[in-house]
């Protein structure tokens, strides 16, 4: 994907990614609550809640340029367009990998998801990525839990690919929420940028 080097002379947080960068354990995860009762209207219509929360989470990275950059050493890029890495469950009972590119309109993405997830459903290779790629986002949804907090199991402290959970669709007082889960490398993410994040992924999906 196309990327641009980021001019540490200018950045803002310089500072701090080089100050997070020396920890054995800089990850960390925030688990926020999103409305979703505007999706269970739209799915009641049809349209796959699953599928729209993966737009909407692909949404809200892409309107954070901090989720889109990642580090090689002490170099940092930016990605123009990260593709959403999910685990899906396959007919044999295991799960293999799907690897969708973000589209900014939610009906072509919706049609490109669907494709693609349906033939990773099939079987065949795990197809995990092993360290080759980096732009991307890793997704894992979690319906059969109304969770408070999660992390991911992580191989160690370069691993900069954010990670996205979310859990079980829940009524309260009349209205649907869930609880989502957005983990980062701090030497690139601060809090400001993991609210701006939950802001747009809400914002998407009231408007889906």
């Amino acid at each position: 994907m196309a990327h641009h080097i980021v001019d540490q002379s200018t950045w803002p947080r310089a500072a701090q990614f080089r100050f997070f960068r020396s920890y054995e354990k800089p990850h960390y995860a925030v688990t926020s609550r999103l409305d979703v009762t505007h999706l269970r209207a739209r799915k009641a219509e049809g349209v796959s809640a699953y599928r729209a929360c993966l737009y909407a989470i692909g949404t809200g990275l892409h309107a954070v340029p901090e989720l889109l950059m990642r580090f090689r050493g002490d170099q940092v890029l930016r990605y123009d367009m990260v593709t959403l890495s999910m685990s899906v469950p396959t007919d044999a009972g295991s799960f293999n990998y799907a690897y969708v590119p973000y589209l900014a309109g939610f009906a072509a993405f919706d049609a490109q998801a669907q494709s693609l997830i349906a033939q990773a459903a099939r079987g065949g290779p795990l197809n995990a990525n092993s360290g080759e790629r980096d732009d991307l986002a890793y997704l894992s949804c979690m319906p059969w839990l109304d969770y408070t907090s999660m992390n991911n199991a992580l191989p160690g402290p370069d691993d900069c690919i954010p990670r996205v959970s979310w859990g079980k669709f829940v009524e309260q007082d009349g209205r649907w929420d869930m609880a989502m889960t957005l983990e980062v490398h701090h030497a690139l993410v601060d809090g400001a940028q993991v609210g701006a994040y939950f802001a747009a992924v809400q914002k998407a999906l009231d408007a889906i």
